[in-house]
C-alpha cells in the first residue's frame, strides 16, 4: 500500500503515521526527518534549510523533488510506503504524480487530516522535540513541566552538543505557528486537490483522542 498523509502542522500526522506504519507494514518516509538530518549535519544546505524552517516557510520545490525521487528508489520502500510531509505545494503534487507515473507506481489513498486553527496553536505551543531521537511530543500529555528525560529514547542530554535533549523548536512559537498555518492554507491545501485529480482522497477529522482519529483512518484504509 502507498499512502500520502497531509494536514496542517500539529494536527497529528506524525502520531497517526507511526500507527499506519505498524498496521500496514509500510515504510515511513518523512521529509521533515530528512531535512532535520541535513540541519544536524551542519552542511551549507542544512544551514539554508534551518533558516527557512525557523521562519515557518517551505524549502524549494526543486530540492524536495530531488529528495523524494532518491528516497522512492531505495530498496526498503518497494513493499509500500507512507509519505508524510510531502507534497507541500501544487507544483510538488504535480511533480509527484508525474514521478510516480514514470516509475510505474500510484498512491492508493491520500489522507488529509484537519483541525481548527486555535486547536493547532494550543497543541504546537506546548510541543517539544528531542535532539537525540528527533521524536516530537506535547506537554499536554506530559504534565505542566518539561520532563528531564525523553520518554522515547530515555536521554536527558545530547552529548554531542552538550545540550538538554528536550527543547522547543524555534518554529513552535505562536507567531510562527500562525504563519505556518497560513502557509498551509495557501500552498499545501491546493496540493491535496491536485492529488485528488489522480488518486482517491479522504478528509479525516483530526479532533478527539489519538485512538478516535486512528479509527477513522483505519476505516478509510480498509
Amino acid at each position: 500500500m502507498r499512502i500520502v498523509i497531509m494536514g496542517p502542522p500539529g494536527v497529528g500526522k506524525g502520531t497517526q503515521s507511526h500507527q499506519i506504519v505498524r498496521d500496514k507494514g509500510v515504510t515511513h518516509i518523512s521529509t521533515g526527518d530528512i531535512l532535520r538530518i541535513a540541519i544536524r549535519r551542519g552542511t551549507e544546505l542544512g544551514k539554508k534549510v534551518q533558516k527557512v524552517m525557523n521562519a515557518g516557510d517551505l524549502v524549494s520545490d526543486e530540492l524536495m523533488m530531488e529528495l523524494i525521487k532518491h528516497r522512492l528508489s531505495e530498496d526498503d520502500v518497494k513493499t509500500g510506503w507512507l509519505l508524510d510531509g510531502f507534497p507541500r505545494t501544487a507544483m510538488q503534487a504535480a511533480g509527484l504524480a508525474e514521478l510516480l507515473d514514470d516509475i510505474d507506481q500510484k498512491v492508493d489513498m491520500v489522507l488529509v487530516i484537519s483541525a481548527p486553527a486555535e486547536e493547532i496553536v494550543r497543541r504546537l505551543a506546548g510541543r517539544i522535540t528531542c535532539r537525540v531521537c528527533n521524536e516530537v511530543m506535547n506537554l499536554v500529555g506530559l504534565g505542566n513541566e518539561t520532563p528531564k528525560f525523553c520518554p522515547f529514547c530515555g536521554n536527558a542530554e545530547d552529548e554531542s552538543r552538550h545540550k538538554p535533549a528536550l527543547y522547543q523548536r524555534a518554529d513552535d512559537t505562536e507567531e510562527t505557528i500562525r504563519h505556518r498555518l497560513e502557509v498551509f492554507r495557501k500552498k499545501t491545501l491546493p496540493a491535496a486537490w491536485i492529488l485528488e485529480e489522480h488518486y482517491p482522497l479522504a478528509e479525516i477529522d483530526g479532533m478527539g483522542t489519538v485512538e478516535e482519529v486512528g479509527k477513522r483512518i483505519a476505516d478509510v484504509l480498509e
